[in-house]
């Protein structure tokens, strides 16, 4: 029974630009003298070095741990020394450098133990094949790149099917068409460990229509596997028909919400390359350190090939014969949805799925990305191309006023940045790159509004505990005060005057000192001190306690 499709609104058709790179096998990239690692390349936290400079590493070893939950670990991609950990040219649009680990190969390609050991994946539990794919550093290959395992996660049991997306809709990018031709049977026995992991048993595999030959073989494969639970199906080849929620609408009729993720309609997507890279985890223990590439436009060969992770873009670009001297343009990605890149010392990724090469006198055909563009003339040709049903002539006119608020009520935010209404617009627009920008500015007001928040209520925290201490002070002397208070009772008071009279026995004992030079004294001298004495004496007499009483005053009185 053939599954029935839908249609996502808008989209265009592409010149593919395809036969170029797949006329030839998937070739495999000279060791390159450096390897070049950045802690960030993922969605979430970036990783956290393990490693010193000086220390000796081994293929696949982690020189780099997980940030926090929302990261990946990053593995050595071969043998050598490391030379640095410090800020390099890393592939992004702004150009700025980040954190990397820098690794002197030493052409050995020495692995560390257990790497490419074979592994009983059914004797594995789901939580364990959660970990595992965690520890291989596994993210999405064919997107932003999300970590892997919290895709897999379905504690809640909310997802019901799983999509392999085998579709690439965009120009020149061929890898995993590469791949579903050379390791369909991998890719289907991945596609089993991950429905494991899920717990569920319906997934659905699709295909553009314009790979017969790729189609056959993953049929061929679903059938050796005895996989009766796995749908194969063909989808009509129109860009973007390979984004996410495009393609979960085309296969089920569904849609994704606003700001929403599929896993909130019970549906869970990856991409082919992560699912072959999944097998090999488990079954062989080789964490996430190649990946394919394609290498297209303005080189002598344009190929796939198996790169390490880490090696950098103009190693390749001299492998498949490009002129580094004529390059006016290196793209990292696909023409629609690709970035220049500011640097072509610039190390592949995880994420990283083609190297486009434009040179000065190159045919690349870019989508309307020149610096030269013309007035709106309000034709509509945007809105009709926007797969996401979204206005990009308003999302327009509010990003370049700069009007932050009203650009949100336009649903910003469910934008993919496909570059569609930028292909089809007569007047050369850039648009996609004001939403961009909308995009980076209204994150950096939210950033700061966060800050802003957090200094306020340590700002209110600490006049609170101020108020606070002030509080406990008071009572506390209150507290002082009622015990003084209550110590003037009856029982009280007569220990008191005990002790004042204690007080007196004590100094008068001290003051009964021997009388010195008394000696031939007159009679005038011995007179005045017996005066004297008996002064001293009938004061004493006056201070016994026995003749001292309490009155109901509480006033001492004889």
């Amino acid at each position: 029974m053939m599954r029935r499709l839908y249609n996502f609104a808008g989209g265009v058709r592409l010149k593919e630009h395809k036969r170029e790179s797949t006329s030839s096998p998937v070739g495999r990239t000279q060791l390159p003298q450096k390897i070049i690692l950045p802690l960030h390349q993922h969605i979430g936290v970036p990783a956290k070095p393990i490693v010193n400079a000086g220390e000796r590493v081994l293929k696949g070893q982690v020189v780099a741990e997980a940030g926090n939950n929302i990261s990946a670990p990053i593995h050595a991609s071969t043998s050598g020394t490391v030379l640095a950990i410090e800020d390099h040219p890393i592939a992004h649009p702004s150009g700025l450098p980040a954190r990397c680990i820098i690794i002197k190969t030493d052409g050995k390609d020495e692995a560390a133990g257990g790497y490419g050991a074979p592994c009983d994946t059914s004797a594995l539990t789901q939580e364990q094949l959660n970990a595992a794919i965690k520890q291989a550093g596994i993210v999405g290959l064919g997107g932003a790149g999300f970590p892997t395992y919290l895709k897999l996660a379905n504690e809640a049991k909310k997802i019901t099917t799983l999509i392999l997306n085998g579709v690439e809709c965009e120009p020149y990018i061929t890898c995993d068409q590469m791949l579903m031709r050379g390791h369909s049977a991998d890719i289907v026995r991945g596609l089993v460990i991950m429905q494991r992991a899920l717990g569920i048993k319906r997934a659905i595999i699709a295909i553009e229509n314009n790979k017969p030959k790729e189609l056959e073989l993953m049929q061929e494969a679903i059938y050796e596997a005895g996989t009766p639970d796995m749908e194969l199906v063909q989808v009509p080849t129109v860009y973007p028909a390979g984004g996410e929620k495009q393609l979960i609408q085309t296969l089920t009729g569904k849609e994704v919400p606003s700001q929403g993720l599929p896993m909130d309609i019970g549906i869970v997507c990856h991409n082919v390359g992560t699912t072959y890279a999944i097998y090999r985890a488990i079954a062989f223990n080789e964490p996430l350190i190649s990946r394919y590439i394609t290498i297209a436009g303005s080189v002598a060969k344009a190929q796939v090939l198996d790169v390490l992770i880490g090696t950098p873009v103009s190693h390749l670009i001299e492998q498949c014969g490009g002129n580094r001297k004529t390059l006016s343009r290196v793209i990292m990605g696909g023409p629609m949805m690709g970035f220049a890149l500011h640097d072509d010392e610039a190390p592949v990724v995880k994420t990283t799925n083609c190297i486009l090469v434009n040179s000065v006198i190159s045919d690349v055909p870019l989508p309307s990305r020149s610096n030269f563009s013309l007035p709106c003339i309000r034709c509509g040709a945007c809105a009709d191309a926007c797969p996401v049903g979204l206005l990009p002539q308003q999302l327009y006119w509010y990003a370049r006023a700069r009007d932050f608020d009203k650009v949100q009520d336009y649903n910003l935010f469910d934008c993919i940045e496909c570059g569609c209404c930028d292909y089809v617009c007569p007047s050369q627009i850039p648009l996609v790159q004001y939403y961009r920008y909308a995009k980076t500015a209204i994150w950096q007001q939210e950033n700061e509004k966060t800050l802003s928040d957090i200094s306020r209520q340590r700002h209110e925290f600490h006049k609170f505990r101020q108020e606070r201490e002030k509080q406990e002070r008071e009572l506390r002397h209150k507290q002082k005060r009622q015990a003084v208070d209550g110590a003037s009772t009856q029982d009280n008071k007569k220990a008191a005057i005990q002790a004042a009279m204690e007080r007196v026995r004590r100094k008068r004992e001290h003051s009964d000192v021997t009388p010195k030079n008394i000696d031939n004294l007159t009679e005038q001298q011995q007179k005045l001190i017996e005066e004297a004495d008996a002064r001293r004496k009938k004061k004493l007499e006056e201070l016994k306690p026995e003749k001292i009483t309490i009155n109901t005053s509480g006033r001492e009185s004889e």
